[in-house]
């Protein structure tokens, strides 16, 4: 095991919390509207976050509120629980709940009082919080689509399911402060001193939190390459004979740090279905083992693989495992799909992917998606699944009922795919304000805004039926992936953005800074003359993305005069 020096703060936190515990269960039962320090820190293991609505601060006082994040694999979700999420928004939250990027849910405005039983009925509808945030594996996400014809899919969610499973912690700490009746004759066995193990986490976990996703070459709708460990299936027939094996992605950055940096994973080895869950536990128990506990700005394993070179890298994991590994697979990402508009199932029935902008599901005036959906899932109560672009899945749908959910979606407002442009569809966006406390401008509420900006933009340049991808965020750290689209826009001041070209709809390289300090209400002006270039230089059938990186920064600019 590595030798990191002096640790961070939040190892110690870590190392004397019980296997996760701390004093939660005391603080949830003080009165108090926030909790200390150290279990602010541990809270995050258990799913949930604490924060302050920034709205709200004025005159020094804060309202301390908290986000509730669900751990869903492969995005699966039953009728009964999107239905039960809804309910527990309005009677816990903000009346709102929140689709991730990573396939999850999120509940937003929480108050302390009300945390457990939100999370105890998150649990009532058989989904969970657990490890859904913290330094751990999160959410193994995976292609939604629910093409019942291709056994391909099916073999990549339940092998998301087993990997979900394999790497949950296995502390009780979680069922005993959350889930259990506090007056029940056990309870306070939550304050003795435990003999539990975490025979992959050890005692002090991860050294900074762990993604995991599953895609196929055809379609990495979930961005594999900005993962920690990414699993690119290889087919031959209709049966996945492996996966590639991608390590070291990770989005997020410190501007103050100026050698942290977003990175897309490298393609390490190929491992055969029955060799994928111990490979994978190897690549978790090296970056437990040999990752940077010392600065947490340094802790993801990208850092780890960056400093090592991925040959030693990999000889470590074949260390762990027990077994030398060979070369990846030559197949690679294709291409990728956002699963919206209706479907052919393969079994006689249809899907429907539903477009959430930024995947907040609300009703706001003639816009009326909670309602659209509670009509929808009441009388057609069929499965979900959730998109890591922030959209829905309606699985399951007979034909004969096409007709009458188009006409509910209608008459919510709510646009159909044909109804948006390709640009709006693709593009996803963080929360940062209000209720992230490390955003420093806004994403999610303006990004409607500058995609009304950018679609008048493409128009102008005949490019309105064209897929140009767009991620926002509302600081560096990368939540909503801005480092690979065809435009990351990142948030660097108030009002203002770090415009990135260069990545592309497969999610495989990272862009460029083209310019920073942008203005909010200039970025359709900045991109203009970028676009117009990409009109009259681009090749046959080449993507705004690929035409950037083709030509590079300097290019660009000196093309402008």
């Amino acid at each position: 095991m590595a030798d990191n020096g002096k640790l961070s703060k939040l190892e110690g936190i870590k190392d004397s919390s019980r296997f996760l515990r701390g004093t939660i269960a005391e603080e949830l039962a003080n009165g108090e509207p926030t909790f200390n320090g150290d279990n602010a820190q541990l809270l995050k293991f258990h799913g949930t976050y604490q924060q302050d609505d920034r709205d709200q601060r004025g005159g020094g006082s804060k309202e301390f509120i908290f986000m509730v994040r669900s751990r869903i694999p492969g995005g699966k979700v039953t009728a009964a629980q999107f239905l039960g999420e809804l309910d527990l928004c309005e009677k816990f939250g903000n009346g709102t709940v929140r689709i991730t990027d990573r396939q999850g849910f999120q509940l937003h405005g929480v108050h302390k009082g009300d945390l457990q039983a939100a999370i105890k009925g998150i649990n009532e509808t058989k989904l969970s919080t657990q490890s859904a945030c913290g330094d751990v594996c999160r959410n193994f996400m995976c292609c939604p689509a629910p093409i019942n014809g291709d056994p391909v899919r099916a073999q990549m969610q339940e092998m998301a399911d087993t990997l979900a499973d394999h790497f949950r912690p296995k502390s009780n700490a979680y069922y005993e402060i959350w889930l259990r009746d506090p007056d029940s004759e056990q309870s306070e066995k939550i304050h003795e001193v435990t003999d539990e193990v975490e025979p992959i986490y050890g005692k002090t976990y991860l050294p900074r939190k762990f993604k995991f996703g599953i895609a196929l070459p055809e379609d990495n709708c979930v961005d594999i390459y900005t993962q920690d460990l990414g699993l690119l299936a290889i087919v031959e027939g209709e049966k996945i004979i492996g996966y590639n094996v991608l390590v070291g992605g990770g989005q997020g950055m410190t501007p103050a740090k100026k050698d942290t940096f977003p990175a897309v994973g490298q393609k390490m080895t190929f491992v055969t279905p029955d060799q994928t869950v111990a490979v994978c536990e190897a690549v978790v128990k090296v970056q437990r083992d040999f990752g940077n506990r010392e600065d947490r700005k340094f802790a993801r394993m990208k850092y780890l693989i960056a400093n090592w070179g991925l040959d030693k890298f990999k000889a470590k994991v074949e260390e762990y495992f027990g077994e030398s590994l060979p070369e990846p697979h030559p197949t690679d990402i294709t291409g990728v799909d956002d699963h919206m508009g209706w479907h052919e199932q393969g079994d006689g029935k249809l899907f429907l992917g539903i477009n959430v902008e930024n995947g907040r599901i609300k009703d706001e005036g003639d816009f009326r998606l909670k309602t659209a959906i509670r009509t929808i899932l009441a009388k057609y109560p069929v499965d979900t699944r959730l998109t890591a672009l922030q959209g829905m899945i309606l699985c399951d749908i007979d034909p004969a009922d096409k007709d009458d959910i188009e006409s509910i979606l209608k008459d919510h407002g709510i646009p159909l795919a044909e109804d948006l442009t390709l640009a709006r569809r693709y593009s996803i966006a963080c929360p940062a304000f209000p209720t992230c406390g490390l955003a420093i401008t806004e994403s999610e509420r303006v990004l409607p805004e500058v995609m009304d900006d950018i679609e008048a933009t493409l128009e102008k340049h005949g490019l309105i039926d064209e897929c140009v991808t767009v991620h926002m965020t509302g600081c560096p750290n990368g939540c909503a992936r801005p480092y690979t689209p065809d435009i990351g826009l990142v948030g660097k001041a108030r009002g203002k953005y770090t415009v990135y070209l260069g990545g592309n709809p497969e999610g495989t390289r990272i862009g460029f800074i083209y310019e920073d300090m942008v203005p909010q209400e200039d970025i359709g002006a900045r991109l203009s003359p970028v676009l117009a270039q990409y009109v009259s230089g681009r090749n046959k059938g080449e993507s705004f993305g690929d035409f950037c990186h083709r030509q590079g920064k300097e290019t660009l600019l000196a093309s402008q005069g």
